[in-house]
């Protein structure tokens, strides 16, 4: 697992997708969280796993498997 630091955004291409913009300049689909996770504009520390291989109907980049966050200041 990893971590990553990022904001939160809402993607609205095809009724609505949930992206980490990450620090590091990359763009993750989040999969799994909670809805609290999903709040726009939300700096966070997420640890998950990236799954390379999975792409949405967004196609805007690979899926986080979220399996735990926190909020970040």
């Amino acid at each position: 697992m990893s971590k990553f630091r990022g904001t939160v955004k809402k993607n609205d291409l095809e009724g609505g997708i949930w992206e980490l913009h990450a620090e590091d300049g990359e763009r993750y689909q989040l999969r799994g969280g909670n809805d609290a996770l999903r709040t726009e504009g939300e700096v966070v520390e997420v640890e998950g796993t990236i799954d390379k291989q999975a792409f949405g109907i967004g196609m805007t980049g690979p899926y986080l498997d979220v399996s735990s966050w926190k909020k970040k200041d």
